[in-house]
């Protein structure tokens, strides 16, 4: 028996429609779109471009040409900070940010004359509205978090800083890797300058593709990241200044947008609602369930409306790596040990440098899953 549960990871299994666009663009169409006026260049542009539609319709968003591809999250926030910031700025960011967050604002701070102020949060893993009001400056320039944490799953109250960013003509950037597709995002609504994301988590897409939507006035303080070709201007040898060309270089990972449209496609079929009320129900089951197995710590919210389902734990009878590696090798679970690339999370949350056992559900797990992994988890913990 193989039982997944490292979601938060990346989604697994994907819709089969997903799979099946991957291997119909490889094998029936495979060129190059904005590279030919050929009938499958074009076929290729077709799909692009419906994806950044599907897109602008899921996050509520009204620009096309502002939705930028990239080849993950990661890419997306390291070409939004480094095309953005400038001397002087002062950033704001929490303590439960991934490094995809983390380390490019390092290596600015590093190389820039700006400042950068970590918010802590508490212990559940939220950020206090108070605090976060009494760090913004005259030169606040720029707040960007995540949306939720991927080691304990708390959500932040993104609507409300987004409206205080709003208040102080501050840009308001979110990390979504654990929110797209798990979440209702609308662009608008939270005041955002730009949502980062990336498909292969919550938004059931291969692997290799993300992406970033960008307001025309954070695009206006952007710089082009990465300059090549493009499709456009070919007689220029400057990289173009428009959308979304300033931006995507080179060729695009064209079956991975074809993925991507498609998992989008299964989400607005299954209904976001529906597969949250799903999640929530599964997380709820299991929150309860490890709450009672003796020596088991249990970290973050505990609330499944206020978290995605995605959490954390540890035992004193057993080390979290150890623990990991008999569940995958004795009862085929599948799960996350360690520190998930947060390492401030876990100072937060108070479990640094060990880290946590981290499981996360997905749309196709159900109750069976939470029986069968709180059965092998007391198990294992009886016999120590």
């Amino acid at each position: 028996m193989k039982i997944y549960l490292d979601n938060a990871a990346t989604t697994f299994p994907k819709p089969s429609s997903v799979y099946d666009s991957v291997l119909n663009y490889m094998m029936n169409i495979g060129a190059n779109p904005g590279r030919g006026g050929h009938t499958s260049s074009l076929e290729g542009s077709r799909i692009v471009y419906g994806c950044r539609e599907a897109l602008m319709k899921l996050f509520n968003f009204d620009k096309t040409e502002n939705v930028i591809f990239t080849s993950n999250i990661t890419a997306s926030l390291n070409i939004l900070l480094k095309s953005i910031v400038k001397d002087g700025w002062h950033i704001i960011t929490t303590s439960m940010e991934h490094n995809s967050v983390l380390r490019p604002l390092t290596s600015l701070q590093a190389d820039k004359d700006i400042e950068l102020d970590i918010v802590p949060c508490s212990e559940e893993g939220i950020i206090d509205i108070d605090l976060f009001k009494s760090r913004i400056k005259p030169n606040t320039k720029l707040v960007i978090m995540s949306h939720a944490s991927n080691v304990v799953g708390s959500i932040q109250p993104i609507e409300e800083i987004g409206q205080i960013c709003k208040e102080h003509n501050i840009y308001f950037i979110i990390d979504s890797a654990q929110t797209a597709g798990v979440l209702p995002l609308d662009f608008y609504k939270l005041n955002l300058s730009a949502l980062a994301f990336t498909g292969h988590k919550g938004l059931l897409a291969p692997q290799g593709i993300g992406g970033f939507l960008i307001s025309d006035e954070l695009n206006r303080e952007a710089s082009a990241f990465i300059e090549g070709g493009t499709g456009s201007l070919s007689e220029s040898i400057i990289q173009p200044d428009f959308l979304p060309d300033k931006f995507e270089s080179g060729t695009l990972n064209t079956p991975g947008i074809a993925g991507l449209l498609s998992g989008i496609e299964y989400l607005n079929k299954e209904g976001l609602q529906t597969i949250r009320e799903r999640e929530e129900y599964l997380t709820e089951k299991f929150i309860d369930g490890l709450l009672n197995i003796n020596n088991i710590t249990v970290y973050g919210v505990k609330n499944p409306k206020l978290m995605t389902s995605t959490i954390s734990i540890n035992s004193t009878d057993i080390n979290n790596a150890e623990l990991g590696y008999i569940l995958d090798s004795e009862y085929g679970i599948m799960t996350r040990t360690g520190l998930h690339c947060a390492p401030l999370t876990h100072k937060t949350i108070g479990t640094f440098p060990l880290g946590t056992l981290r499981f996360s559900f997905g749309p196709f797990n159900d109750i069976k899953d939470v029986n069968y992994a709180l059965s092998s988890l007391n198990k294992i913990l009886e016999r120590k």
